[in-house]
């Protein structure tokens, strides 16, 4: 049995992957345990390694380190490649309400802290409030960051040692997650929020929001539109929208931007719900046609655009309708139907709706791809460039005011920027974003689990001796505080002042708190998805700003 004790004790390439392997894997089953319909998740991850490096399992310095800090950059930067495509359109309408109220608990916390640090002065570190910060608000990146600063600071002599601030944090975590679903709640009782009230009020506001593109029928009456081009027509009426397909004297045919239009010409126009009044009122009036005559001559179809060189082309140099003799009325992306204007711009993954002869139509699907399985295929080198110039501005430092040292936004901060970039703008470098959702949240799971199973395998020599001997009681009521008063501040103000949806609040609150265990409660007792749109809806600018704040509370108090 030597080679089998052997595995557990050298510190070999086979232990550190059987010591991984074995953490995880327990880690992941452990979390999969509900009470009340609530779990800790992938979190169990880091109490197991603790419990293992507890037990003396360890694993070389530099390998731990080195694993830790790649799990925490595929992390980041898989979560920054999913929201980046939202992120600044969440600043749009509503959102710029909700972001805004996000930013006021993040500064909540931090001052939560910043007081707690200096009430119990000399008990708890700034280091180790930071870390209980991180876990009071459920936050693994911002853990990262400051655990990268005080490795900056170490590195500049700044500071003899390092505190184990993953202890804070492990302690922290489970208190705030309980804390803020405590806080929905105590919202919820304190207002006496009726659900299908609530139910209403969405309804009525949402009618006419997210307007998708319609299509209905339209006879050319107006004369002063006779013999113009269907391009002259459509910069006289001033509206966008798309004419599919067209019926004269009992003809159907695809109109191409030069088409002139006369008098009695029956149009089936798309275009959004708000514009159909204007559109109809200058170009005729709304008949009823039967278009299914015309299938015999034309038919729709969805292709997926899979091929590399229309990603971030616009759909007018395209000319489909000029070469082709088709029509693009409609991309779905993202769940959403957007109007196919011609200068939409194109990505990987996009869903347009061809209408047009079958054998234009197979032309089309050749020139865009259509092929499903290279949506299959995952797309390395945007990843790892976006990792690359990610640590290369993560490096970066940067001088504040009053600050010891320069800044940097670390191999947390660099990454994430720079993933939110390129899922919104990596287009136009040519860069394909596009990835499946089991492909983003695989990466994300496995970048997680190895940052969760470094920290707990390095802190837990010190766990019980801190928390049980030391100040664990006292690390617990100050996370509890920081989980607990921004949440509890901000919701009744959003509530009372702002009169806001109830549903919308928690997702807001799970979203600032970047709490998916709150989340996932939301979804529970909400009948519709509000919370989970509210809560990616603040989920991106408050990660960088937990990941910010992480290290200027490093920085500036350490």
């Amino acid at each position: 049995m030597d080679w089998f004790i052997s595995l557990f004790t050298d510190h070999s390439i086979a232990h550190t992957i059987l010591l991984y392997a074995l953490v995880i894997s327990a880690g992941v089953m452990l979390g999969k345990i509900k009470i009340r319909g609530v779990s800790l998740g992938v979190t169990w991850v880091l109490f197991v390694g603790i419990i293992v490096g507890h037990f003396g399992l360890k694993i070389d310095e530099e390998i731990l380190h080195f694993i830790k800090e790649f799990g925490l950059i595929l992390f980041v930067f898989s979560i920054g490649l999913q929201v980046g495509p939202s992120f600044f359109s969440s600043f749009k309408k509503g959102g710029i309400q909700m972001n805004m109220l996000a930013v006021a608990v993040v500064f909540l916390g931090v001052g939560v802290a910043v007081a707690l640090h200096f009430i119990f002065a000399g008990k708890i570190s700034m280091a180790m409030m930071t870390g209980i910060l991180s876990g009071a608000v459920t936050n693994t990146p911002a853990l990262g960051a400051a655990q990268e600063a005080l490795r900056q600071l170490s590195d500049a002599g700044q500071i003899s040692e390092t505190e184990p601030i993953a202890l804070g944090y492990a302690v922290a975590y489970p208190l705030g997650v309980i804390g803020a679903i405590l806080a929905i709640l105590l919202i919820r009782y304190i207002f006496w929020v009726n659900f299908d009230n609530e139910n209403r009020q969405l309804e009525t506001a949402n009618t006419a929001a997210a307007e998708q593109p319609e299509h209905y029928t339209v006879c050319l009456t107006n004369p002063a539109l006779a013999n113009r081009q269907l391009d002259d027509v459509k910069q006289l009426v001033g509206r966008k929208f798309v004419v599919s397909r067209m019926k004269r004297g009992g003809e159907y045919f695809i109109p191409l931007s030069d088409t002139p239009l006369l008098l009695n010409d029956i149009l089936r126009i798309v275009s959004a719900p708000a514009e159909q009044e204007a559109i109809t009122v200058f170009v005729g009036k709304t008949i009823e046609e039967d278009w299914k005559n015309s299938e015999g001559h034309f038919v729709s179809r969805r292709i997926v655009i899979t091929q590399d060189n229309i990603n971030g082309r616009t759909l007018g140099s395209l000319r489909l309708r000029s070469i082709f003799g088709v029509n693009i009325t409609r991309v779905h992306r993202s769940g959403i139907d957007l109007l196919a204007t011609p200068n939409l711009v194109l990505q990987v993954g996009d869903r347009v709706m061809v209408v047009g002869e079958e054998p234009a139509i197979k032309k089309v699907e050749k020139l865009l791809g259509n092929t499903l399985k290279r949506l299959s295929e995952p797309h390395i080198v945007t990843i790892f460039i976006g990792i690359f110039a990610g640590i290369l501005l993560g490096s970066i430092p940067f001088t504040l005011p009053n600050m010891p040292m320069p800044v940097k936004l670390g191999l947390a901060g660099g990454p994430l920027i720079i993933a939110i970039f390129i899922g919104r703008f990596g287009y136009k470098m040519k860069l394909i974003t596009y990835t499946t959702r089991s492909a983003n949240l695989m990466l994300r799971e496995i970048g997680i689990c190895l940052f969760l199973t470094s920290v707990g395998i390095g802190a837990g020599d010190k766990f019980v001796e801190s928390v049980i001997s030391g100040n664990g009681l006292l690390w617990l009521l100050c996370g509890f505080l920081i989980t607990v008063v921004p949440l509890l501040s901000v919701g009744i103000f959003a509530r009372k002042a702002l009169k806001m949806n109830y549903f919308v609040i928690m997702g807001m609150l799970a979203g600032s708190s970047t709490n998916p265990p709150a989340l996932a409660y939301a979804n529970t007792i909400a009948s519709n998805d509000t919370p989970a749109v509210a809560y990616s809806t603040v989920y991106p600018l408050t990660m960088f700003l937990r990941i910010l704040a992480a290290q200027l509370l490093i920085l500036i108090f350490v």
